[in-house]
């Protein structure tokens, strides 16, 4: 491990965002010190889903062959009633996502796409990494920053780069916005190993399973060998929280009437993982001086157009990019990072809010959209989705 220095970036968070940033800024030669709360360096949570433009940044980022070794690339995205059904929309993903993007969708385990980036990280040689430590407060004069981390101990460097997420305390020295938007939508998630799923579900596929106020997804990781499943509903029982156990008894009666086939798995996991989902209203004010936001810190979003980490990384490799075209003014860099990253991240916190209305629609409104997603082709729900997708649309 590289020991501390005055001159390096300091990183608050050592998340996918965090380390992303700190990997960036090493391959144009800038040093970074990254300050991780928890007592190891690691990721917690399942899997998650990764659109043709991570694989952009996976490529700006020197991780794509290391990546791909560990990620699942499925056959098909499948969207089905979880009332009565019916097939609503299959886009087989494997065979038109790299002839129209150029490159894949997968699935891979968080876990191990954080340690691809930790690993790249300790490789550079330019990258402090401490844990037990989080980012409490921190004084900036505009030139430099001193920060004050939980175990007593005070750094400076010429910049400070919040990547602190949902509960960023750097945002709060930003924005001032208080805490975040609880969404009324409870998540829980399992990981099932293959030999445990029910056959019907066993689909190399990543499956969306809507019903009224709730929806279930699963599809495989690890090679297939465990399936990543994810149930959510609405409920206002709950404030505010974060990977704590869930109650199997509630997730069973807030999916009542689904098929056999949800069920089913449902009923598989006795041992469950539940977090409140929340966001922000999107804001344009992340940068103060040498002090940014990253990730979930600067735009945190709902799941449902499942972009949050890619949405870090393509903010740390945009950042990078500002910080070496600044000639090293720090100030310059993060404003014109946070002006060219800001209408993108906005509607992909919009979007995802109107997605999850239309995944947990109720009565008509669950028609219409049946409706209307079997009456789409595969081509035009790729033109729907190129926005996100395309590389030429991925501010530079």
């Amino acid at each position: 491990m590289k020991q501390a220095s005055n001159d390096q970036i300091l990183i608050a968070g050592g998340g996918i965002g965090g380390l992303a940033a700190a990997l960036a800024l090493a391959r144009i030669g800038k040093e970074s010190h990254v300050f991780e709360q928890a007592d190891e360096i690691k990721e917690i949570g399942a899997g998650i889903q990764l659109g043709p433009n991570a694989f952009y940044t996976f490529d700006e980022l020197g991780i794509s062959d290391e990546v791909n070794k560990l990620a699942v690339f499925p056959d098909d995205i499948i969207a089905m009633d979880a009332i009565s059904g019916e097939e609503i929309l299959r886009l087989p993903v494997s065979e038109l996502y790299p002839e129209r993007f150029g490159k894949p969708y997968g699935l891979i385990h968080r876990a191990d796409l954080h340690a691809v980036l930790l690993q790249a990280c300790r490789d550079t040689g330019k990258v402090t990494l401490s844990a037990s430590s989080k980012v409490e407060s921190h004084v900036s004069d505009g030139k430099r920053v001193t920060v004050t981390t939980s175990d007593g101990q005070t750094h400076t460097g010429p910049a400070l780069i919040g990547a602190d997420g949902l509960w960023s305390t750097v945002r709060q020295s930003i924005v001032n916005d208080g805490k975040p938007r609880v969404s009324g939508h409870i998540a829980y998630r399992a990981v099932l190993p293959i030999d445990q799923v029910p056959e019907a579900n066993r689909k190399h596929a990543m499956v969306i399973w809507m019903g009224p106020r709730f929806h279930l997804v699963h599809y495989p990781l690890r090679g297939s060998d465990v399936f990543n499943l994810v149930a959510v509903f609405h409920s206002d029982k709950y404030d505010e929280g974060w990977d704590t156990y869930g109650d199997p008894e509630e997730l069973r009666a807030r999916f009542q009437g689904a098929r056999p086939e949800v069920m089913g798995m449902l009923e598989k996991i006795e041992s469950w993982r539940m977090w409140v989902l929340c966001d922000r209203d999107p804001v344009g004010n992340w940068t103060k001086d040498n002090v940014t936001l990253l990730g979930d810190a600067a735009h945190p979003m709902l799941q449902y157009l499942a972009q949050g980490a890619c949405m870090a990384m393509e903010d740390a490799v945009c950042l990078a990019k500002h910080v070496q075209a600044s000639g090293g003014d720090f100030s310059k860099a993060f404003d014109s990072y946070a002006k060219a990253r800001y209408l993108r991240t906005a509607r992909i916190q919009q979007t995802a809010r109107l997605y999850g209305q239309a995944y947990h629609a109720t009565k008509a409104t669950r028609d219409l959209r049946n409706a209307f997603l079997k009456e789409r082709t595969p081509d035009q729900i790729m033109e729907g989705m190129a926005w996100m997708y395309e590389k030429d649309q991925i501010p530079a």
